[in-house]
């Protein structure tokens, strides 16, 4: 599976990069009607600030542009290799963007903050 230590283990699990303990999302299911996107002001654990910046996660905005070009090109090649025609298929995308928006959007700022933050063992933060 997928080890501690290692960015996906974060991303998937939800939780801190740096120490990998404690949760990013307050609600752990993306598809709450409730604040699905709300987070930790800091990490219960390492104390890690999760905005390190105002508007820090604009940027993850262009990491699920990423996320739903591949979610969609993976659904055309998919439903193009079955023999469904154009019209069904842009359908079946729109369907499957719309799905998968709040994954998408969790993913993509798990993924943005990884980017700039590095895993350290729980001895070694400061």
């Amino acid at each position: 599976m997928i080890k501690k230590g290692t960015k996906l283990y974060s991303i998937f699990k939800n939780k801190c990069p740096r120490c990998q303990e404690g949760d990013f999302f307050v609600n752990k299911n993306p598809y709450s009607v409730k604040e699905p996107l709300k987070i930790h002001g800091t990490c219960s654990h390492c104390k890690l600030k999760y905005m390190i910046e105002p508007s820090f996660f604009y940027g993850a905005m262009y990491v699920s542009y990423a996320l739903t070009v591949a979610i969609s090109i993976i659904t055309f090649v998919i439903l193009n290799f079955l023999g469904l025609s154009l019209l069904p298929i842009f359908i079946a995308i729109i369907a499957v963007l719309v799905l998968f928006t709040p994954l998408t959007l969790r993913l993509s700022r798990l993924i943005y903050i990884n980017i700039f933050v590095h895993y350290r063992q729980t001895g070694n933060i400061s």
